[in-house]
């Protein structure tokens, strides 16, 4: 095969056997690669009901086709699968920079990892080579500092290393996977799953080539992309990146503001993009094989932070920013270089210390509980020790590690009514009181609360329907980016791109078809798209997911919105939201309860799995 490497490796890392797979044509083009490809694998190598901490749940890791040619930005992706430790259903996490790349040029589509290592071990890769070894030395230290020991011990600087930190060590429901130093696998646990199986870090050497099937009319599509890079559909990430959200979400009253209790943040100027780049951002770099340029690097001039360096998203700065009423950049930039240093998922942290901020102002948390911090909105100083305890597992950072849902749970008192998540994943940075298409959107996200899963911000913030309602038929709209950006998650393309696919799946097929030699058609990759997200729900239902799954935080459902904007008054009653659903499910083909009919499932050929939902049908 063109594109693929035609190779699943298998890691054992109980017995510390290694074994290969071929990948066949039917099943790469059935699945693509990327997360369609790694929750097939999730489906078929685990059974149902098993703990997402122990041995039995595998943990996938997947390239795309793309991966390791010079496709811009589809040329240095992965992305790791697993059940999650915070919903128990589908968890899935993406990244880029340049170790997918590296892991294709060693010669393999996937990676499996059963099992638990008796002691801490790193997988060392080198191409056709597989070893596991020794990682005692390496315990306890932080993602950065184990690539640069594992570089210096292998004796080669061009090592590529996925790892975890103290968070994913000590099993904390946030930590992530990170790699090159500052890009995460950031969402649904992960990092978790890792330090469950002992599992430190992932070295990879690879130095084969990636043939593509039609390398003329590649290179011509290519340069094209790479022309329409340069163009209007990526500058808001050439310039001023993400962050560039703050003040627009503030202006349309969808800023979460103090957990979700505003939607609009008085101090926005102070975290926004424009202050962001013109005071802290000292450099702006990309990954392997990327035209736009993307990471925006900030470093803290002076105070009690200075010298602090951290990549600066707009999730991130809304987290410790906004939602936590916090106004210090400096403190901002802490938290997320915390995060980074711990391996925890910084959207869940921030999410988090926002909850605990909110319970303390209720008199749910006291002093006696935070260690005698005083953690009042706006507290900068107590948010930054928050995240430190929560990465060490300290005090009441030790239940805050078990993620929003839990940590409610364990502290009680009303504090649910305070735990912004949906399915146990920690809210995003968008009010969605003020955001109808969104909110179904986030309702039915396999994986969560996420907004990566949709897109459908993107109608409501652009004004392209009216987002203070939700009217019938409303869900196919969701549906078309859900299909699309599950495409786009498979191909593991960055989504920061998705606006130079000027024909959506006629661009992506073209890419596919050049690339592996396989023909798709745009039709046939849709359809691929919908495959895949009935795929997803199928897992989520053979792990107990039912109807009230697709559920939204409480206060979205309770608390209008307070502040003098154009979204005042607006939330989201039990009636809209069972209305969403329903119009969403018809839309999908599925029952009701949201479950895939054999019908949809014969349609989609996915009938071998039609024993999943046969009882429920």
């Amino acid at each position: 095969m063109f594109g693929y490497a035609g190779r699943i490796l298998r890691v054992n890392l109980t017995t510390g056997k290694t074994t290969l797979e071929p990948l066949k044509e039917e099943m790469a083009k059935k699945y693509i690669g990327g997360i369609g490809l790694g929750i097939r694998l999730l489906i078929d190598n685990s059974r149902p009901g098993v703990d997402p901490l122990s041995p039995e749940n595998p943990l996938i890791l997947t390239t795309g086709p793309l991966s390791g040619t010079i496709a811009p930005t589809g040329g240095n992706g992965h992305a790791f699968v697993a059940k999650s430790p915070l919903t128990n259903g589908v968890g899935e996490a993406k990244s880029h920079g340049f170790f997918g790349a590296e892991l294709k040029r060693a010669g393999y589509d996937a990676v499996i990892f059963e099992g638990r290592a008796e002691k801490p071990v790193y997988v060392w890769i080198d191409d056709d080579s597989v070893q596991i070894m020794d990682a005692k030395h390496l315990w306890g230290k932080s993602p950065q500092e184990t690539e640069d020991v594992i570089r210096e011990e292998l004796g080669d600087y061009y090592i590529r290393v996925a790892a975890i930190g103290l968070a994913g060590e000590k099993l904390s429901r946030i930590a992530c996977i990170i790699n090159d130093k500052t890009r995460a696998a950031g969402r649904c646990g992960l990092g978790a799953v890792m330090g469950s199986k002992n599992l430190k870090a992932i070295a990879v050497r690879g130095t084969k080539d990636v043939p593509v099937a039609k390398p003329e009319e590649f290179l011509e599509f290519v340069k094209v992309l790479h022309e329409r890079m340069k163009g209007p559909a990526t500058v808001k990430y050439r310039t001023l990146g993400t962050p560039q959200n703050v003040l627009v979400h503030n202006s349309l009253g969808c800023l979460p503001t103090r957990n979700f209790t505003n939607a609009v943040f008085e101090g926005a100027e102070k975290v926004s993009g424009e202050y962001l780049n013109m005071r802290f951002v000292t450099k702006i770099i990309g990954c392997s094989s990327c035209a736009m340029r993307c990471e925006h690097i900030a470093v803290v001039p002076e105070g009690p932070y200075k010298g602090t360096m951290a990549r600066v998203e707009y999730e991130p700065l809304w987290a410790f920013g906004p939602h936590c009423g916090v106004d210090r950049m400096d403190a901002i930039i802490k938290a997320i270089d915390l995060c980074n240093y711990y391996g925890m998922d910084s959207i869940s942290a921030g999410n988090i210390v926002g909850f605990a901020m909110d319970c303390y102002e209720h008199g749910i948390l006291t002093k006696d509980d935070t260690g005698g911090l005083d953690l009042r909105f706006g507290n900068a100083e107590a948010m930054v020790k928050v995240v430190e305890m929560m990465g060490r597992r300290e005090g009441l950072g030790n239940i805050l590690a078990e993620g929003v849902k839990r940590a409610a749970e364990i502290i009680g008192k009303g504090a649910e009514k305070f735990a912004n998540h949906i399915k146990g994943l920690e809210m995003t940075g968008y009010d969605i009181r003020g955001l109808k298409t969104a909110a179904v959107g986030y309702a039915v996200s396999f994986r969560g609360a996420d907004h990566n899963r949709h897109g459908a911000y993107a109608l409501d913030i652009a004004g392209k329907v009216d987002r203070f309602k939700f009217e019938k038929g409303r869900s196919k709209l969701v549906i078309e980016i859900e299909d699309l950006y599950t495409i786009i998650d498979s191909l593991i393309v960055c989504k920061f791109s998705r606006g130079v696919y000027y024909k959506g799946f006629e661009d992506l097929a073209k890419y596919y078809t050049l690339v592996t030699g396989i023909e798709m058609t745009a039709e046939e990759l849709r359809r691929t798209g919908e495959r895949i997200n009935n795929l997803a729900r199928l897992y989520n239902i053979r792990e107990g997911f039912t109807r009230k799954d697709d559920h939204l935080p409480i206060k979205v459902m309770t608390t209008p919105i307070p502040d003098e904007t154009v979204s005042k008054g607006s939330y989201i009653t039990q009636e809209e939201l069972d209305f969403m659903l329903d119009d969403y499910y018809a839309h999908r083909g599925w029952t009701r309860d949201g479950v895939p009919t054999l019908e949809k499932l014969k349609e989609l050929d996915l009938e071998d799995l039609a024993y999943i939902v046969k009882d429920k049908l």
